[in-house]
């Protein structure tokens, strides 16, 4: 007897049926965001050993506590605000903002003015958040449209625009000057779900582009800077960078919509030209490493070994590795700062 497809896989089967082909975008919004069985919905922890993947905030507390540093720079710098919208987007478990903030219990008057904001779609993330950000009041936002406070405006996204989607398109490999067409996504009862073209391909995310432009907008009605962290290329187009990450390892993307991470690579040099089309400022991008050695990460790491056992010291030494060697996340990672006018650099 054959076995059931998964609901969302069975969603997306019955639409292709009735609609025809969806494309890679569609696809992705599907997978990760459907109001019900996606990625991003289902009441599941994707993070950690026993989740899908592990982001730099789960490897060190060291990479919260230098965000948190960078963004009481900025406040200080913005002149000391009264009040400010601290917004992280894809804040995970919390775990970033919560070593930002305890990093930053020295800055006279930032805790008072940060109205810390999340922008979370997941509920079962939401408890966890909550539960790890309750002292700070934090309030939670499902879209970045939502943000009305005409305040300063500083935001910090970890491995956020990577997940948004991303239109695929395709040419054959021998027709240099051809045509592109777009990548679709089709379903027949032999093959099930399959992509209908094949070839040479080239990606374009205008969800990420909107997305940047609508930020670089917002920072210039009210001040402030943000910090995006993500993986993805400055120069030379990737080709097909779509990937799926279940159980740590990677999988056929589209075997099981809905349990598996969907990610691109982030094109920074499309993100650097909207924000310029804005008149807003861009910093970097730089990668990982490179920033976080200007952010004083190294002499941080050497501040926890002063009171450290031995193996915490081993410990720390291995997160510092992972998080700034460029055979690690050091280099496949960029850092691309924005702020609201070129003259008020995100970072130096």
């Amino acid at each position: 007897m054959p076995v059931a497809a998964a609901p969302l896989k069975e969603h997306i089967i019955q639409k292709i049926k009735a609609e025809g082909p969806i494309s890679v975008a569609e696809y992705m919004d599907l997978a990760l965001a459907h109001p019900e069985y996606g990625y991003y919905r289902r009441a599941h922890d994707p993070l950690g050993a026993g989740g899908d993947f592990t982001t730099a905030p789960e490897i060190s507390q060291m990479f919260g506590e230098v965000i948190g540093a960078w963004a009481a720079d900025v406040w200080l710098r913005l002149g000391s605000p009264p009040r400010f919208t601290f917004l992280e987007c894809g804040p995970g478990r919390g775990t970033l903002m919560a070593d930002a903030l305890r990093a930053t219990r020295g800055v006279k008057g930032f805790h008072d003015a940060a109205r810390v904001t999340l922008m979370e779609i997941n509920p079962h993330l939401r408890a966890l958040q909550k539960q790890a950000l309750k002292q700070y009041d934090p309030c939670w936002i499902e879209s970045f449209d939502t943000v009305t406070e005409v305040q300063p405006l500083v935001l910090i996204a970890n491995e956020f625009l990577d997940a948004l989607p991303t239109e695929q398109y395709v040419r054959d490999a021998n027709a240099v000057q051809g045509p592109w067409r777009q990548r679709r996504i089709g379903y027949d009862p032999t093959r099930g779900l399959h992509f209908i073209d094949s070839g040479e391909i080239r990606e374009d995310s205008p969800a990420r582009v909107d997305f940047i432009r609508t930020v670089a907008q917002r920072l210039k009605k009210t001040t402030g800077a943000a910090l995006f962290i993500d993986y993805g290329y400055v120069q030379a187009a990737a080709g097909d960078t779509l990937q799926a990450l279940a159980g740590h390892q990677m999988v056929d993307v589209l075997d099981n919509p809905g349990h598996a991470d969907l990610t691109t690579h982030v094109d920074f040099a499309a993100l650097v030209a909207a924000v310029s089309n804005c008149g807003a400022g861009t910093s970097g991008p730089l990668t990982q490493g490179e920033f976080l050695k200007t952010l004083g990460i190294e002499m941080r790491a050497a501040m926890l070994c002063k009171n450290a056992t031995a193996q915490q010291i081993v410990e720390i030494h291995q997160a510092l590795h992972r998080l700034v060697d460029p055979a690690e996340m050091g280099n496949l990672f960029k850092v691309l700062g924005i702020s609201h006018d070129p003259a008020f650099p995100a970072f130096s």
